[in-house]
């Protein structure tokens, strides 16, 4: 009796045995497996270049992640005074390359065996004209087109109003002397005229490249012009546009807020001065709104003055501003998955289909994009004044493919004569030196 109890023990253990074994296998091969791929969560990081909309993006990540739970976004920022190229360089040698990276456009092809081929994604279509060059290698696009930005002379048009007792006429400044007397005029309101931020981006990258801008709307010449500066054959001393930009400098040095300090302001102090009135006009770009909104006094009454080099209204340049796609984000496909790859497209489709990722892209980060599809007037006065100039023609080329160290290298060779420690002589031979040793 004794074995025959045993013996249906022994078969109840088996078939219970076999049964949760059964039910092992079956949760791990179906329901189970799907709940765990349903509430898998891929994370993907953006490195990004562009410090004074961090807080934007990273609000922009949030959003993104609420409509799509499985996804979330940690926007790094590029330290203050670092390359992007440095940035992202050092983070591939460390292994720990970001899934996306935002770039200057002469960064991109220099990543052409790290970043993803988008040529089939969707957007390419619909980006605006030129768009993609810079984001163009080999045939194959591998960048998204981030931004178009200009820059210039802001002005402040209550403080422009009151200076010139009526509605002031911004395309009424196209020489030299007609910007001179527009610094008078406001310094006589009690007001001061300008502030020039001494950081090396704003004064090589953007200030100094308008001497490159300005020497031909061809852009085969401007480029000639650059490829004769690196074979040393430009003599920058016999450069009337180069000595007409500088001319004008010069004059801008004599009326700058911080003149007896030129080098100390900080990027910050830039927004406060133009938006609170205490300036007429400050040299950055429309990038600076989400800043100067903070400080406004003028009901949103921005724009741009573009930045005369001679005294000829009818000179090349003297009424247009430099535009153009300046920030390019590459999706890497050497050290993030697959699923991070297609998180990563899956942002970027987002930014510019979902009426969500449209409105922050527009709206909260105040970019002006580079595709067609995408209708949302600009809210911003300074996108709107960009637009413009775009409309009416007057552009110059924004010089976004110069060397990645031109902005740092001639940016401080820009802040030395800011401060008066080199003269004109000085800056010419630290420029046509870099050019003649650049790589």
């Amino acid at each position: 009796m004794k074995r025959k109890i045993l013996s249906i023990m022994l078969t109840f253990a088996l078939v219970f045995s076999l049964m949760a074994g059964c039910g092992t296998k079956s949760s791990d091969n179906g329901e189970s497996n799907s709940t765990a791929t349903a509430t898998k969560t891929v994370k993907i990081t953006l490195l990004n270049s562009k410090g004074e909309i961090q807080a934007q993006l990273e609000d922009a990540a949030k959003a993104f992640t609420k409509e799509n739970p499985n996804i979330t976004v940690e926007v790094i920022p590029a330290a203050a005074g670092q390359s992007p190229f440095e940035k992202v360089t050092s983070m591939y040698a460390s292994g720990n390359a970001p899934t996306m990276a935002m770039l200057d456009p002469g960064d991109i092809a220099k990543f052409k065996d790290k970043f993803l081929d988008l040529s089939s994604e969707k957007w390419v279509s619909d980006a605006i004209d030129g768009a993609l060059n810079a984001a163009t290698v080999d045939g194959k696009v591998i960048a998204f087109p981030f931004a178009v930005e200009g820059y210039g002379l802001i002005y402040n048009k209550a403080v422009l109003d009151k200076a010139y007792g009526g509605n002031f006429d911004p395309s009424s400044i196209k020489t030299r002397d007609a910007l001179e007397e527009a610094f008078k005029k406001v310094e006589a309101t009690g007001a001061k005229a300008l502030e020039i931020s001494p950081m090396d981006w704003s004064l090589g990258a953007h200030f100094l490249s308008i001497a490159y801008a300005d020497q031909s709307k061809d852009p085969a010449q401007v480029a000639q012009f650059l490829s004769d500066l690196k074979a040393g054959k430009v003599d920058l001393a016999n450069n009337k546009v180069f000595n007409g930009l500088m001319d004008t400098f010069d004059m801008m040095k004599k009326y700058n807020i911080d003149k007896n300090d030129p080098l100390s302001p900080t990027y910050d102090r830039g927004p406060e001065l133009i938006g609170k009135g205490e300036v007429g006009f400050w040299f950055m770009g429309n990038w600076a709104w989400p800043q100067i909104k903070e400080f406004d006094t003028a009901n949103g009454q921005y724009g741009f003055i573009p930045v005369p080099i001679s005294n000829n209204p009818d000179d090349y340049g003297n009424s247009g501003i430099p535009v153009g796609v300046t920030k390019f984000i590459g999706i890497d496909k050497t050290q993030n998955s697959a699923e991070q790859q297609d998180a990563a497209k899956k942002f970027l489709d987002w930014l510019v289909y979902s009426s969500t990722g449209q409105d922050m892209l527009v709206n909260k980060l105040n970019i002006i994009p580079a595709f067609k599809n995408i209708t949302l007037q600009p809210q911003d006065p300074l996108a709107k004044s960009i637009l413009q100039y775009v409309k009416s023609g007057n552009t110059l080329e924004f010089m976004t493919t110069l060397p990645p160290d031109h902005w740092s290298k001639l940016g401080a060779s820009m802040q030395k004569y800011l401060a008066g420690k080199i003269d004109r002589k000085g800056l010419i031979d630290e420029i046509e030196n870099y050019w003649k040793n650049v790589q």
